[in-house]
């Protein structure tokens, strides 16, 4: 019986043998043609970048799209010295692209809002607000868009963009907003 036990432990140990030879890793080279390599890359791969499927969009979303877009194209700000509503060279470049903008979004008119810094009475810089936003309209006329499409508010400086008492913060309150008409 021992020479059977040491028959089977041989047996076992020359089958281990064989199995573990057969496990070894296989490179791609010993795969077969029809196997699938797996690579795994940290890059992005097209499918994380495609956006979803479109679906179509209703008319209130094209709209809403739009007047995002239009918000964006005629919102930039335009900016006066102290105790003026005249128009700078760059606030006549802003200007220019606000009208480009306003042809191209014809579905939509804007509210001109003129703004003070806090220096003077309130009654002063409703009225200079007033001429900061007449200013930026009379301009706006020249370059094809009609009054119909723009009204015109003074706030003075009531609604200030930055607080302060410097000239730094002084600066960005003496400005006109541009802002769509709900």
């Amino acid at each position: 019986m021992n020479a059977k036990r040491l028959f089977g432990s041989i047996l076992m140990m020359c089958m281990l043998v064989a199995l573990g030879a057969g496990c070894a890793k296989k490179t791609t080279d010993s795969m077969p043609a029809s196997a699938t390599k797996v690579e795994i890359s940290d890059k992005d791969t097209d499918w994380q970048s495609k956006p979803a499927p479109s679906r179509s969009l209703t008319e209130d979303e094209m709209r809403a799209q739009m007047r995002e877009q239009a918000q964006r194209d005629l919102g930039n700000m335009i900016f006066f010295a102290f105790d003026s509503f005249e128009l700078t060279p760059e606030s006549r470049d802003v200007l220019n692209a606000k009208a480009e903008a306003m042809k191209k979004y014809s579905l939509f008119n804007i509210v001109i809002e003129g703004h003070c810094d806090e220096r003077g009475t309130s009654e002063y810089n409703l009225a200079l607000g007033e001429r900061r936003a007449k200013a930026a309209q009379q301009f706006l006329n020249q370059l094809g868009i009609p009054d119909s499409r723009m009204t015109i508010v003074s706030y003075g400086k009531e609604r200030p963009l930055e607080a302060g008492k410097t000239e730094a913060s002084w600066s960005k309150n003496r400005r006109d907003e541009f802002k769509l008409q709900n």
